[in-house]
């Protein structure tokens, strides 16, 4: 699996003018499920995600996790982190999962948020969806659950 972190002041999306998720302070987490991955792997990503100390503590430093300093999750699916760009001017998106399997492991990835004892929002799967945020630092983090070719 595949995460784009962006620390946020807030975050909301919408699909067809009607919000389906929105927070304050906390994480934006645009999530790609690649082919090969599992439950197993979206459970571990979202513990890292969790754990990841990218929030100023008292001194200033990013030394705090979403879950130390309170914050909230907006979950988003978004299959274009899995784009191939390194032929052409069109991007390929074959080591995406397939709709369905994409669909299920990025449920399965804010379930695990839940789990770690996070407030969760998401946008809706396979949706066209408007996705408008504040970011703060701006600190924008990119993590696999594995290194691909």
């Amino acid at each position: 699996m595949r995460v784009l972190i962006q620390r946020v002041a807030q975050a909301e999306v919408t699909v067809a003018g009607r919000s389906t998720g929105r927070i304050g302070a906390g994480l934006l987490v645009l999530v790609c499920a690649m082919q090969g991955d599992d439950a197993e792997a979206a459970r571990k990503l979202a513990g890292r995600v969790a754990r990841l100390r990218i929030f100023r503590d008292e001194q200033g430093r990013m030394n705090r996790s979403v879950q130390d300093s309170g914050g909230a999750a907006l979950v988003v699916s978004q299959f274009t982190l899995a784009a191939d760009t390194r032929s052409g001017n069109r991007p390929g998106f074959s080591t995406a999962a397939a709709p369905d399997e994409g669909e299920r492991l990025y449920l399965a990835f804010a379930q695990a948020l839940r789990e770690q004892g996070l407030q969760v929002e998401t946008g809706e799967f396979g949706a066209d969806m408007q996705v408008a945020l504040v970011n703060d630092g701006p600190v924008t983090i990119w993590m696999d659950t594995a290194e691909r070719g």
